[in-house]
């Protein structure tokens, strides 16, 4: 575990630093989210890094560069930095709602270092399905498996509300659709 000293600079986002990223991220649990921040030239020999934590004091150091363009994963973290657009790419994979968080992008230097936050937010996986008006009479059915006629049905309509296992499904016939939101 890496812990950064208490004394290191706060950057804004969207402030005239040496480092800009998103204020605000989101994926789908299970998913993956992919996270770009950019500095300015001059830095592209320098570690990059992404740790978690909404104190800079205090933030833990997932993964880190090594001063290259050279990939380096960490557990289902991926740091990358593309130093001709001084691009840091951080991609997390297989999300889960406890890895909503504030998280930084950071440059190492001497002194203080360089740093922006990005917060995450992990939902729900959720999927809209449109019908065309001639199947509004037949039942609606959320199912799992290759083959439509042998999936194995999770929730169907009638009904305004629908529920299932792991699955919540609002069926609304008079829009020809319907949401299902999966959850662990």
């Amino acid at each position: 575990m890496w812990l950064l000293p208490s004394l290191l600079l706060l950057l804004v986002p969207g402030s005239a630093a040496d480092i800009m990223g998103p204020e605000e991220v989101s994926g789908p649990e299970q998913g993956l989210l992919t996270v770009q921040c950019r500095y300015v030239p001059g830095w592209e020999k320098h570690v990059k890094y992404w740790c978690r934590g909404a104190a800079w004091s205090e933030c833990e150091i997932l993964v880190r560069t090594t001063g290259s363009e050279w990939g380096v994963r960490e557990d289902r973290v991926f740091i990358r930095d593309n130093q001709t657009t001084h691009t840091i790419t951080v991609t997390m994979e297989k999300l889960r709602q406890e890895d909503t968080d504030t998280y930084w992008c950071g440059i190492e230097k001497s002194g203080a270092d360089h740093g922006v936050t990005v917060k995450v937010a992990v939902g729900p996986v959720v999927a809209q399905c449109r019908y065309d008006q001639r199947w509004e009479a037949h039942v609606q059915r959320w199912c799992e498996g290759a083959e439509g006629s042998s999936c194995a049905v999770l929730v169907q309509s009638p009904g305004p509300e629908a529920k299932a296992k792991r699955s919540a499904v609002y069926i609304r016939p008079e829009e020809r659709m319907f949401t299902v939101a999966v959850h662990d």
